[in-house]
C-alpha cells in the first residue's frame, strides 16, 4: 500500500483522511528525522483527528489526518503510535519549546 492509499489519491482527500500533500510531508519528515514517535490527537470543534510526530530531540511537526489515516498509520510510516490522551506529550517536546523561546529571547536581545 503506498502512501497515498492511506490519505487519499488525485489531490482530493478522502472524507476523513488527510490531503496527500499532508501525508507526503509526514512521510518525509518521519524519514528525515531520528526516533520518531506519533501522537494521535482527538478530533476537536476545529480540527479533525490530527497526528504530532515528535523526532528524539524534541522537534514536532502537526498535520491533520482524519480517522481513517490515524489507524493506518503505524503500519505506513513504521513507528510507534500513541493516543496522546491516555499517554500525554513526551517531556522531550516541552524541553524543545522552551530551549526555543530562550534562543529567541537571547536573538531579539542582541
Amino acid at each position: 500500500m503506498a502512501i497515498l492509499d492511506l490519505f487519499g489519491r488525485g489531490g482530493v482527500a478522502r472524507k476523513g483522511g488527510a490531503d496527500p500533500v499532508d501525508a507526503a510531508y509526514l512521510e518525509e519528515w518521519t524519514r528525515t528525522h531520528h526516533g520518531v514517535e506519533a501522537f494521535v490527537e482527538p478530533r476537536t470543534t476545529v480540527t479533525d483527528v490530527t497526528v504530532l510526530l515528535v523526532a528524539h530531540d524534541g522537534e514536532w511537526t502537526r498535520r491533520v489526518v482524519g480517522e481513517r489515516g490515524a489507524q493506518r498509520l503505524s503500519a505506513m510510516l513504521g513507528i510507534p503510535v500513541y493516543d496522546a490522551r491516555r499517554v500525554g506529550y513526551p517531556q522531550r517536546m516541552r524541553d524543545h519549546d522552551a530551549r526555543r523561546r530562550i534562543e529567541e529571547r537571547r536573538a531579539s536581545a542582541d
